[in-house]
């Protein structure tokens, strides 16, 4: 009986009784009226003539006017990228360290103005990209500016050089940490670059031009063009890029290697994602929860490595159940420039339309939803948590990736049932194991096809620490040695 009282006081204190006013932030967000193309080391309006606007998923508000760049626009930044690169390749190597240094210095400089920036334009709740999105990117710059004049350490014996003109496209769930993962190693090393920002999320990427002019940065050194896939698509076929780094859906993924096979390219691809977090009856189990938490709910699910299957051991499925029901009712959606918000924005209404059909189809193959009770904003793009439990590994929800707030729930009896449940899949980026024993953790991680397997934690990151997937995933890495080799030539 006093349990029971203690967990209806529990509910009730969490449930009803917590009540926060309003937070927001107020800091300027520093956003143009009008964005033109970065190519040469300087914003040039676009020769296609043709431009599109920024949408805030967070109250569909047009946030400003982004260039579209055509055909010709792309063949001006990787000739400006082409003009750059013997002269970027050659410069003594502590000197490229000192621009990476710079730019790494800037953005913390103005680490607030970037966080409500990518708030806007993304949807992410700002305390998300406050204390990870751009601490995070500037950490990648400070990592690969200490490699810069280290290169021979990276493979010793070997010679490292640069490739020369790369291509990088970048996805719209973590717009400015994108670009620093995909622009420090290339930058590091003496490549040149073009890159293309989604187009729903162009904001910081065209942000982070200014800094690279404030930096100092030779003219054609990183050069940023903007529109959607046609634009992507000119970036991937052209013939000057030396190699291709990609990170977003794996349909996409799939058609640039047809597009890039036989051409000699490099290419490396870090797609979609169906993560498994495999719970064992030993686990920590409010530990657990707050992983599982994370693992679904962070960037409103929005990651590619979101642990999106929970595989629960059947004896401890009920408690782990009730207790994710019990936090979620403290989880808060909404206004994510709040900063109490938990869930924000989703980031366009096409993924809104894409998770809420699949939820859809979830509830029709028979799954049993759970929502808190939550009243979302009027305006914007907004979508609740969602678990959706009573599910097998033939329906869509487990099969398909998400890339929302859905959490989907099965069950195992032993260590090789979860095996072979986290593995049956197409895809293999991420897991995470909760255990209490160290030697069943090394067991089953080292039997799961993902590229990273996490310990009784979830979406922990550092720029020391390779990332990448197997399968459909992709293949490649960023972060770490292995993300820096990626863009060098060994002689």
């Amino acid at each position: 009986m006093a349990t029971k009282k203690k967990q209806v006081a529990r509910e009730l204190l969490f449930g009803d009784l917590w009540e926060f006013d309003p937070a927001p932030e107020t800091a300027p967000a520093g956003i143009a009226d009008r964005y033109g193309l970065f190519i040469g080391g300087e914003f040039v309006a676009p020769k296609s003539k043709k431009w599109f606007d920024s949408i805030s998923p967070r109250d569909e508000a047009k946030l400003s006017e982004i260039a579209l760049a055509g055909q010709a626009d792309v063949d001006a930044a990787y000739a400006a990228a082409a003009k750059a690169f013997p002269a970027w390749s050659k410069l003594p190597r502590a000197e490229r360290g000192k621009y990476l240094y710079r730019l790494a210095r800037l953005l913390q400089d103005r680490a607030r103005e970037f966080a409500v920036a990518e708030t806007l334009d993304g949807g992410k709740p700002i305390r998300e990209a406050r204390d990870f999105d751009v601490p995070m990117a500037a950490a990648h710059f400070f990592y690969h500016a200490g490699w810069a004049d280290k290169l021979e350490y990276a493979a010793p014996g070997r010679d490292l050089r640069a490739l020369g003109v790369v291509g990088q496209v970048i996805p719209w769930n973590f717009p400015l940490l994108m670009l620093a993962w995909k622009l420090a190693p290339a930058l590091a090393l003496g490549n040149t670059v073009v890159l293309k920002p989604a187009e729903t999320t162009s904001i910081t990427a065209l942000k982070f031009a200014e800094l690279i002019r404030v930096a100092g940065l030779p003219p054609g050194v990183v050069n940023i063009v903007t529109g959607a896939g046609e634009t992507g698509a000119a970036v991937v076929r052209h013939k000057t890029a030396a190699k291709i780094a990609f990170t977003g859906s794996t349909g996409v993924g799939k058609w640039i290697q047809r597009e890039l096979a036989g051409t000699g390219k490099r290419l490396t691809l870090e797609l979609g994602g169906k993560g498994a977090n495999i719970v064992f009856e030993d686990a920590a189990i409010d530990q657990a929860v707050e992983g599982i938490i994370n693992g679904i709910f962070f960037n409103q699910g929005h990651v590619c490595c979101a642990g999106s299957r929970l595989l629960v051991q059947e004896s401890i499925e009920a408690v782990v159940l009730r207790k994710l029901k019990l936090r979620m009712k403290s989880l808060r959606t909404g206004d994510p420039l709040d900063k109490n918000t938990d869930i924000g924005a989703i980031n366009s209404k096409q993924q809104w339309e894409r998770i809420t059909e699949l939820v859809d189809v979830g509830a029709s193959e028979g799954a049993e939803i759970h929502q808190p009770a939550c009243e979302l904003p009027k305006k914007g793009f907004y979508f609740p948590p969602t678990l959706l439990s009573g599910v097998t590994q033939s329906h869509r929800v487990v099969k398909e990736e998400i890339f929302g707030p859905v959490l989907s729930i099965l069950t195992f009896r032993t260590p090789d049932e979860a095996v072979e449940k986290a593995n049956n899949t197409a895809y293999g980026l991420s897991a995470g194991v909760w255990t209490d024993k160290g030697s069943k953790y090394l067991a089953v991680a080292s039997q799961i096809k993902a590229g990273v397997v996490w310990g009784n934690s979830f979406n922990k990151f550092d720029p020391t620490s390779p990332f990448g997937g197997f399968k459909e995933s992709g293949f490649g890495r960023e972060g770490g040695r292995q993300g820096l080799l990626e863009y060098g030539e060994l002689d």
